[in-house]
């Protein structure tokens, strides 16, 4: 579904993102994961039309849009949940949401219903300020508004920074969910160990680099995975 070869990023004089390559097949859970600073992020901005690449090609669904606009991006079916989740305070979680498909002109009660029986506790607050919810809650808000387009491909950017533990697995089982309905998911994660349990794939990226690759429960036995992320 997406295919990136030998993508370069540019931060003023540093090279952020150094000539990387992956994939991400439909229907899979692709995972990112690495240290801060690694690139990861820029790879997700990049993908989304936030920031232009300096070198190599993005493709999505075999068409180019390498250096395409947000807009456009979106239109194709990408949506991206960024870390720090983003939402806007100052709306209701219903206007959150209905922002999240601006670009719709047709009905949204079925997509609405279907982000509530997601996350009941945004269809118990949809009337309250998305600035007045918690953390775990303000999360769900962001995933829900990024499916509020009816996305191929969504993109998610530490889910579950700064969460407790108990919330970072419900966020996990919610992006479980999401995959069995049939929506490709890429995820950036800190916690490599909940991530790689996830996903179908994973790489390693280190320095704008990938330095690992291959399928997320071989990489949860990969011993330099294991010494450097998980804690083993």
């Amino acid at each position: 579904m997406l295919k990136i070869t030998d993508l370069k990023v540019n931060y003023g004089g540093i090279e952020a993102v150094k000539g990387i390559s992956l994939e991400v097949p439909e229907g899979e859970v692709v995972t990112l994961i690495g240290a801060n600073g690694a690139g990861k992020s820029t790879t997700l901005r990049t993908i989304a039309g936030l920031v232009k690449p300096a070198g190599g090609r993005v493709e999505f669904m075999g068409e180019d849009i390498t250096g395409k606009d947000p807009t456009s991006i979106v239109k194709k079916g990408i949506t991206l949940v960024p870390e720090g989740r983003k939402i806007f305070p100052d709306l209701t979680v219903l206007e959150n949401l209905k922002i999240g498909a601006y670009m719709r002109k047709d009905d949204l009660t079925d997509d609405l219903n279907w982000v509530y029986d997601l996350f009941p506790r945004l269809k118990e607050r949809h009337w309250q300020a998305g600035g007045t919810l918690s953390g775990g809650e303000q999360q769900m808000l962001a995933v829900g508004r990024a499916l509020m387009s009816r996305p191929k491909l969504i993109m998610m950017d530490e889910p579950s920074l700064g969460l407790a533990p108990l919330i970072v697995r419900g966020i996990f089982d919610i992006i479980r969910e999401i995959h069995k309905q049939g929506v490709t998911i890429l995820l950036i994660e800190q916690n490599a160990n909940m991530a790689l349990q996830a996903a179908d794939m994973g790489y390693v990226m280190e320095t704008g680099r990938i330095t690992l690759s291959g399928p997320g429960q071989e990489l949860l036995t990969n011993e330099a995975v294991k010494a450097a992320y998980l804690g083993a």
